[in-house]
């Protein structure tokens, strides 16, 4: 069995967070891969344990940009048929929606989830999520769940916060993240904006929020891996 896990980033200093962590913590190494910037990623991922694609300020309808493209015709053609344990996470996770042919796009009132907010289980038998949990959101688009694909994890206002597809996983929200992502993305030129949006909780409200749901959502986390990961 492979100890090597393939992840996609989308910026030049994105960081795996806790996912990275703990993977490594785990026994794997990491691949890192960005297409934005040239990066190319492997057809044949028979080599690899698993992928994770991360999100980034980017949207999945983004055509436009090569890396986008790159990484949707290889979710298409590659990725998702080969039956690779595969995460996506926000942007990654509205990517493979895309792809299954779901729609992704803005909340029609024009709100945000920015900060902690509940994710709630849904009445699909699955061992996913066992009760509501807080978790850390950043995102401005949702995404649809796609034919085909097991809703997991809901709330009220963006319904799709979690599916499974075959052996592919896909989640709105970031479990990946730190105090210290958190502080740098609410301090961000293009982060900061953001916080005046509907929906968008102040930065002190997120660090606070971090510290009062940091380890639930780590629990969360440490108990999805165990069953993501193929056995070794």
């Amino acid at each position: 069995m492979s100890d090597k896990i393939l992840i996609v980033v989308h910026q030049e200093h994105s960081t795996p967070g806790k996912v990275g962590e703990f993977l490594v913590r785990r026994g794997y190494t990491l691949e890192r891969r960005c297409p934005n910037l040239g990066d190319s990623l492997p057809a044949d991922l028979s080599g690899y344990a698993a992928a994770v694609v991360f999100g980034g300020p980017q949207s999945a309808n983004d055509d436009h940009l090569p890396g986008i493209r790159a990484e949707l015709q290889w979710l298409e053609k590659h990725a998702l048929p080969q039956g690779c344990p595969l995460l996506g996470i926000c942007l990654g996770a509205q990517e493979i929606a895309r792809v299954l042919g779901a729609k992704v796009g803005p909340h029609s009132n024009g709100l945000v989830e920015i900060g902690y907010w509940d994710v709630h289980p849904t009445d699909a038998e699955e061992d996913f999520l066992e009760q509501s949990t807080t978790f850390y959101q950043w995102h401005s688009e949702k995404f649809d769940i796609p034919e085909g694909a097991v809703h997991l994890a809901e709330n009220g206002n963006f319904e799709g916060q979690a599916f499974r597809y075959e052996q592919a996983y896909a989640i709105e929200f970031h479990p990946e993240m730190t105090r210290e992502m958190i502080d740098k993305w609410c301090t961000s030129e293009r982060g900061s904006k953001k916080l005046r949006l509907t929906g968008a909780q102040s930065h002190a409200s997120q660090l606070d929020g971090y510290d009062r749901n940091a380890q639930a959502s780590d629990r969360w986390l440490d108990e999805f891996l165990d069953g993501f990961l193929p056995e070794s």
